[in-house]
């Protein structure tokens, strides 16, 4: 099941039309039913049947490329119960995480199911993703989203998806199952870290998608200050595209800029640390303002205070 059709276009699948300005439009084929623009209207049952990768004209002369979506755009254009993780953010954490065919890997939250596309399509189908979801009505997005890209039969289930309501924090060590990859895309990832530590095999990586710099602050000290995980990397991705036409080749107009914060770590077995690191922090970086979680070779914010008032 990796969300891959071929052959012709089938009643129930999705299909991608572009037409000459670039615009998109996605909707899913069904027998005797009718495609509305401001260029007309396509039958569907003109498109049913026929390979993808051809041109249609529609009633009132509008062209339309035809193809069946990729993922990438399949995601930013799916129903949506929460925000979705972009495609530049789902290849980032596919490739730094590490996320292979064959591997456990537990997800929280799972949003409206764009990055969970991703993780399926790396673990295989001999892989297992987890996905823990506090609201119900973002699973019930998810599920129809996911099982609408990879076809899954009505009443079925992905072979390889378990989705779990509740929280991971909770639920992860009341199931007590080993992970090798834990993401963790939800507004509080810190909360987690004790959780997803009891629950990663040695060497196993956690992967936390974060929106805010106060939140990338939290979660980097807090995976420090447990003392179990390597030293934590964070960054983000920028994509711009390129205009290419003759002699006119300059950066386009328009890029895909901040998304997200992405931040990764390895856990250590167990009772093991990593080296102390031979860099000193910044003047002030733990100083008197900072009030989050501090690692163990950093002085309390108490013996700071101590020697700012002595």
């Amino acid at each position: 099941m990796s969300g891959v059709h071929r052959g012709p276009l089938r009643e129930g699948e999705w299909v991608r039309l572009v037409d000459n300005k670039g615009r998109k439009h996605n909707f899913a084929l069904v027998a005797g039913k009718r495609f509305f623009s401001n260029k007309g209207h396509l039958e569907h049952d003109d498109l049913i049947g026929r390979e993808e990768g051809f041109t249609l004209v529609s009633s009132a002369g509008g062209e339309y490329l035809v193809f069946r979506p990729l993922l990438s755009e399949f995601v930013v254009s799916m129903p949506r119960g929460a925000a979705v993780v972009y495609p530049k953010d789902a290849a980032q954490i596919v490739a730094q995480a590490d996320i292979y065919p064959g591997a456990r890997v537990v997800e929280a939250g799972v949003g409206s199911g764009a990055l969970t596309c991703s993780l399926l399509r790396a673990v295989g189908p001999y892989g297992t993703v987890t996905s823990y979801e506090r609201r119900e009505e973002f699973a019930d997005v998810a599920r129809r989203n996911v099982h609408q890209f990879f076809s899954v039969p009505e009443g079925s289930e992905h072979p390889s998806w378990r989705l779990r309501l509740g929280d991971l924090a909770e639920r992860l060590p009341a199931d007590g199952e080993p992970a090798d990859r834990v993401i963790l895309d939800m507004l509080a990832p810190w909360e987690c870290v004790d959780a997803v530590g009891d629950a990663l095999v040695p060497g196993g990586i956690v992967c936390a998608y974060v929106a805010t710099t106060t939140q990338l602050s939290r979660f980097v000290e807090t995976v420090r200050a447990h003392g179990g995980f390597t030293e934590p990397q964070a960054w983000e991705s920028l994509v711009r595209d390129w205009h290419v036409e003759g002699l006119a080749v300059r950066p386009g107009h328009k890029m895909v800029g901040h998304t997200a914060f992405l931040v990764t770590a390895r856990r250590m077995a167990p009772g093991q640390k990593p080296p102390r690191r031979t860099r000193r922090p910044a003047p002030g970086a733990y100083g008197i303002d900072y009030l989050g979680p501090r690692p163990a070779d950093v002085p309390s914010r108490e013996d700071v205070v101590a020697e700012h008032e002595g």
